[in-house]
């Protein structure tokens, strides 16, 4: 068990039977009353943040998670399959618990988070940037790129990204997987 002197970022937290991860922490020494730590904290489930506060010298348990690398195979009815690349062993994951699971395509290295002594899943995470060819998108005209405007455009996992005017069927874009947004055009 760590205490809240141990706080730092990055660190995971079992808070009532979930799993949190510390983004911010602040160490308060007010002149008057006890010291406090002050954290911003994000469910590992649902991803959405928290500010929690805790009394200095307070008894906190920590989880300790590993990342591994894992490769996505396919996808069937019991899930996406990925394979550990150490131990070529595989493991099906539920959809929910993919970030950006609309970009994955097969053979794509995934980093996937595990609870050491369980040995369970927590989440995966996708590259930040991933390079998909754009299988559908309206034709862009010449002289439309002096505006910031965009138009939907379908990409060969079958998401849909909003790129400029200028993007054709058949490039292959840079797509921001936390957000769905594109970052750039890929030069051959």
């Amino acid at each position: 068990m760590a205490t809240t002197a141990d706080i730092k970022n990055g660190m995971c937290l079992d808070i009532d039977g979930q799993y949190f991860f510390i983004t911010e922490f602040l160490h308060v020494k007010p002149g008057k009353g006890p010291a406090f730590v002050r954290t911003k904290m994000k469910n590992v489930i649902n991803g959405r943040t928290y500010e929690k506060t805790f009394n200095a010298g307070v008894r906190i348990e920590e989880v300790r998670i590993e990342r591994r690398e894992f490769q996505y195979l396919y996808q069937d009815d019991m899930g996406y399959n990925f394979m550990n690349n150490e131990t070529y062993e595989q493991v099906s994951v539920n959809k929910d618990i993919i970030n950006g699971v609309d970009f994955l395509k097969e053979g794509m290295n995934c980093e996937v988070v595990i609870h050491a002594q369980s040995e369970t899943i927590l989440y995966v995470d996708l590259p930040i940037n991933v390079a998909l060819l754009v299988t559908y998108t309206e034709p862009g005209l010449k002289g439309d790129t002096a505006t910031n405007a965009t138009k939907p455009a379908t990409v060969e996992t079958g998401a849909t990204v909003r790129v400029p005017l200028f993007i054709n069927e058949g490039e292959t874009i840079k797509v921001d997987t936390r957000s769905g947004s594109y970052v750039e055009r890929v030069k051959a």
